[in-house]
């Protein structure tokens, strides 16, 4: 998909964050992001991309991005899953960087600072949660689909669950988008031949609204998924132009 540049271009780095029914976080969310913006090492902008929620976080993004300059949002028709969301934050994205978080706040935007430097040298930077707070069943169903994953797609990522990344954004408008592919995005980029780091970041329970994972979508859904990844792998166009007179 290709649309016309908005205003993240005047930006070097537009965090993305996808949100379905989180009115409980958004507030909490703008606060620790404004924080985080004062002290990013690039200049930085916010992406609220509203997945059809069904509660009040649509009313109160727009609030949010009303008192800030800096914040912007997309609202989806209808709710298309997290791969959904996160594809129209990067088709909307025109900074240099982009990167990815949760609205659950169970992960520190602070902790963007941890990866960003690493883009000199890396596509892609990547966090891991460091002493998880989850519930012992949570980290296990994490743990063998973490484990599968990595023998299906080879990636060497210890932990793809952590929404924690950055990454360039033409990289990331490269990547070939399918519903589950947030499970893959370091594979994804693996497939340009990019380079991915791992950082450990910091992790927090959830304190307020309600996961949108559970027993399928943690295990089952990724297992098929891998499949697919194997799939395309084989069959993924990777060019690099060597001339032109185009410009």
């Amino acid at each position: 998909m290709t649309t016309a540049e908005n205003r993240t271009r005047d930006y070097r780095f537009t965090v993305v964050i996808p949100v379905y029914n989180e009115e409980e976080n958004i507030f909490v969310l703008e606060k620790k992001i404004r924080l985080f913006i004062q002290k990013s090492i690039f200049s930085t902008c916010v992406l609220l991309v509203n997945d059809g929620s069904t509660d009040n976080s649509l009313k109160l993004m727009k609030e949010v991005c009303e008192r800030n300059d800096n914040f912007f949002y997309l609202s989806l028709e209808r709710n298309g899953g997290l791969s959904a969301a996160l594809k129209a934050g990067i088709d909307y994205t025109f900074s240099d960087y982009l990167g990815y978080m949760d609205a659950d706040l169970q992960t520190d935007p602070d902790d963007f600072n941890l990866l960003l430097p690493h883009l000199n040298t890396y596509d892609m930077v990547i966090g891991i949660r460091a002493n998880r707070k989850d519930s012992f069943f949570k980290k296990l169903q994490s743990k063998i689909a973490n484990g599968f994953r990595r023998m299906m797609t080879h990636d060497g990522v210890s932990d793809t669950g952590c929404p924690l990344k950055v990454m360039y954004t033409d990289a990331a408008k490269k990547m070939p988008l399918f519903k589950g592919m947030h499970r893959f995005l370091p594979a994804l980029i693996l497939l340009q031949n990019g380079k991915v780091k791992q950082i450990p970041v910091r992790h927090y329970p959830r304190v307020a609204g309600k996961s949108k994972y559970h027993l399928w979508n943690r295990l089952t859904g990724p297992f098929i998924d891998c499949f697919a990844y194997r799939w395309m792998k084989k069959r993924y166009i990777n060019y690099a132009v060597r001339d032109s007179n185009l410009i």
